[in-house]
């Protein structure tokens, strides 16, 4: 049965976070969804899926709160749930960068994906920014981004300062996210820090790829749930990642095997048959190692942090 996979964010402050969270997930829970969820005092952060039905009522019922009526969905079809299970929680930030006074209404030019397809077709006097951690922007980016080598996005900052400082104030700055919500603060940021041109792509890469068809960008858009990557051009879906293993093309993610290592890595299939889902030779003889079921092993793997309890899935999950 075909479902509806949606990603959302909305700042918008909320007084009481913990009687946001828990009517929120009360009605999600009976509604029947599957996601994630995470709210705090400046707003909400999610990606959920369900049947079409199910969307369209939560769609509703979240723009039909004060304050939350402009709220955008980036919309995504899929043949199943790509989440096990509905996770709602409270955060003390919905996207992490841990820089205080950041407000969101200060960022940059919302450049919608037919200006930032006209400016990629047209100009060249800019500075494009990927706005990821570096496994996401390894298997997929745009074309002549500059793809920081940051692991997290409360590294950003420190990129900023050591690296990014280098960029020249009087460039147009160009930057892109998944959805958006990265950008929202680092654009902030680096107008703080007084490059005055910003420009930020308006609903991210997978409004982009809905809107003007993916061209300019390479590879797959990596994306936090079950399916791990996302086609964005599909005129040309050929991976631009190698496998760790085998050397050969490919853009699939997984976790290693060995549950002590739990390393995320690009492999393809004749990868993680020769290894058995293994990053290394010294994990595949590991006793901690999960059973390697070939036959599903690319449908897809799971997660690797849900062999974990809660609180160490929450921890890993809020690096992101």
């Amino acid at each position: 049965m075909e479902t509806e996979v949606i990603l959302y964010y909305f700042f918008h402050e909320i007084t009481d976070p913990d009687k946001f969270c828990s009517d929120h997930k009360k009605f999600m829970k009976e509604l029947g969804l599957k996601g994630r969820v995470y709210i705090s005092s400046e707003g909400i952060n999610g990606t959920l899926g369900g049947t079409p039905e199910q969307i369209s009522k939560y769609k509703s019922y979240l723009r039909g709160i004060p304050g939350f009526e402009e709220t955008e969905f980036k919309t995504d079809l899929h043949d199943e749930v790509p989440f096990a299970k509905l996770s709602c929680k409270i955060r003390e930030e919905i996207v992490a960068i841990h820089e205080p006074d950041l407000n969101p209404k200060e960022g940059g030019y919302y450049m919608s994906p037919a200006e930032w397809k006209e400016v990629m077709d047209n100009r060249d006097d800019y500075v494009m920014i990927d706005v990821r951690n570096n496994y996401e922007s390894r298997v997929g980016h745009f074309k002549g981004a500059i793809k920081p080598d940051v692991e997290n996005f409360y590294d950003f900052p420190k990129w900023l300062n050591e690296v990014g400082k280098e960029i020249p104030k009087d460039k147009k700055v160009l930057m892109y996210c998944t959805g958006g919500i990265r950008c929202e603060k680092f654009s902030v940021l680096m107008k703080k820090k007084g490059w005055d041109d910003v420009n930020q792509l308006h609903g991210g890469i997978l409004k982009y790829a809905n809107e003007e068809g993916g061209e300019h960008f390479e590879g797959k858009c990596f994306v936090f749930d079950d399916r791990l990557v996302v086609p964005v051009n599909r005129e040309n879906l050929q991976p631009i990642a190698k496998c760790d293993i085998t050397g050969k093309p490919a853009d699939s993610y997984i976790n290693c095997a060995n549950m002590e290592c739990n390393k995320l890595f690009v492999c393809s299939e004749e990868g993680a048959q020769i290894m058995e889902g293994c990053c290394s030779e010294e994990c595949k003889k590991s006793e901690y190692k999960r059973p390697f079921d070939p036959d599903h092993a690319f449908k897809p793997f799971r997660k690797w942090y849900n062999y974990f309890n809660e609180d160490f899935k929450e921890r890993e999950l809020q690096k992101q």
